[in-house]
């Protein structure tokens, strides 16, 4: 590329570390503004399911031996039915062909493989961007430090990985809302040192653990549970309940210590004992109210893309979040790459190849989640004790590529009228 070009990334998440990453391979200048005053510790966020070509993007960027150390195999998938605390296998796909790691682990990873450290500029909150009718420049408007003095940056491309409520996706679509899945879910990390005896008990009784991914479901709920790296075990559990309230934008919960016991009661009565007693020894749960958004029709505003969770929030049952963000990025920097200094030409490959990849994961994702918490049929929300093949072998993951949301029935949006099925776990918070 004779004349680089210069990007801007609003979002120094993965999503934005990993557009930096294939933006400077794309021969492109880079900034990244991240409005977090420093790098959080090694405690934040929770486990992620990475698929292979994500993988080997990753490897690219940092290392593979980084990446490798960073994560673990995870090449089968399993899905069982809990009946009185009792697990039978409905499903067992082993060509999974994921990796695990923790969300700390990859944004490290990602951070101290730059180059060189002063492209990002933490405490950098953007307020405003602005590109000129005919302008090949977009001017962003960022607050900086405690001060919040204002500072102006300008490049010939704007990539917003400012996350679900992003700001810049408002700007061009503000009747856009998120919406709210029906469900909450709790999440946890335990480390194998804080309480051996209940992570032995875990692995004797998931006899996988260390390379399944394993979806256990009961009436009108479901979790799931994988290992980590560096000794971690990772678990959810999805709660069906009217939507919570939130303080801003955020969809994290600070779990009292009432709703603490209270799930622990509830999981005493709905999940192996093993399981259960792994949510109990597991120090800080947290909960996550679940969203995603309807997909768009557009990711490109003239030399302004959005990119990850900014362009298309998800619901975590696909494990797609995260992939689809940094496979985004992939895309993004080999659309730049191919079409050299034409960056309109580029944009709209990266468009036109993300756009009905990502909605048909969006849908998948909404489909599959609704489908474990009994939500899609009221009259019938816990089939799997009695399914045929076909229904079982939709629960698998491998049948997102060739999902057609034509095809299946979604349930309601309205959280007001959605029947919640009557099960002890629809009262956990």
């Amino acid at each position: 590329m004779a004349n680089k070009i210069s990007a801007l990334v609003i979002g120094g998440s993965i999503g934005g570390l990993s557009a930096a990453h294939a933006l400077l391979r794309a021969g492109c200048r880079v900034t990244v503004l991240e409005r977090a005053p420093a790098v959080s510790g090694n405690s934040l966020g929770a486990g992620l399911g990475l698929e292979e070509s994500v993988c080997e993007l990753l490897r690219s960027w940092t290392s593979k031996a980084d990446f490798d150390r960073n994560s673990l195999p995870l090449h089968t998938e399993v899905n069982r039915v809990i009946e009185n605390r009792k697990a039978n296998i409905l499903t067992h796909d082993s060509s999974y062909q994921h990796r695990s790691t923790h969300w700390s682990n990859i944004h490290h990873t990602l951070l101290h493989a730059l180059p060189d450290q002063s492209i990002i500029h933490f405490h950098h909150t953007v307020t405003d961007f602005h590109q000129a009718e005919g302008s090949n420049q977009v001017r962003v408007t960022a607050e900086v430090g405690e001060k919040k003095e204002l500072k102006t940056f300008e490049g010939e491309l704007l990539v917003a990985a400012d996350g679900s409520m992003s700001q810049v996706r408002a700007k061009f679509r503000p009747e856009d809302n998120r919406r709210y899945s029906g469900y909450i879910a709790w999440r946890g990390v335990m480390q194998v040192g804080e309480n051996p005896e209940v992570a032995a008990a875990v692995r004797k009784a998931y006899a996988g653990m260390g390379d399944t991914l394993y979806f256990d479901i009961a009436k009108g709920t479901h979790a799931v549970l994988y290992e980590l790296p560096e000794e971690r075990l990772n678990w959810l559990w999805y709660v069906n309940q009217p939507q919570p309230e939130l303080q801003g934008s955020s969809v994290t919960l600070k779990a009292t210590e009432d709703r603490i016991q209270h799930m622990h009661m509830e999981a005493d009565q709905i999940w192996p004992p093993e399981l259960a007693q792994l949510m109990k020894a597991t120090k800080s749960p947290f909960i996550n109210a679940i969203f995603d958004r309807e997909p768009l029709d557009q990711f490109v505003w003239g030399r302004v893309a959005l990119l990850g969770e900014a362009a298309h929030p998800t619901t975590p049952h696909g494990l797609r979040s995260t992939n689809m963000a940094i496979s985004d990025a992939g895309k993004l920097g080999a659309a730049i790459s191919q079409h050299g200094g034409d960056l309109q030409a580029a944009l709209q490959e990266y468009q036109q190849e993300r756009l009905p990849q990502t909605a048909k994961e969006v849908l998948f994702s909404r489909w599959l989640g609704q489908m474990k918490q009994g939500l899609q049929n009221p009259d019938d929300p816990f089939p799997w004790p009695h399914a045929d093949k076909t229904m079982l072998h939709q629960l698998r993951q491998s049948n997102m590529q060739n999902f057609d949301a034509s095809k299946h029935a979604f349930a309601s949006t309205n959280t007001e009228s959605t029947v919640f099925p009557n099960t002890s776990a629809s009262r956990v918070c």
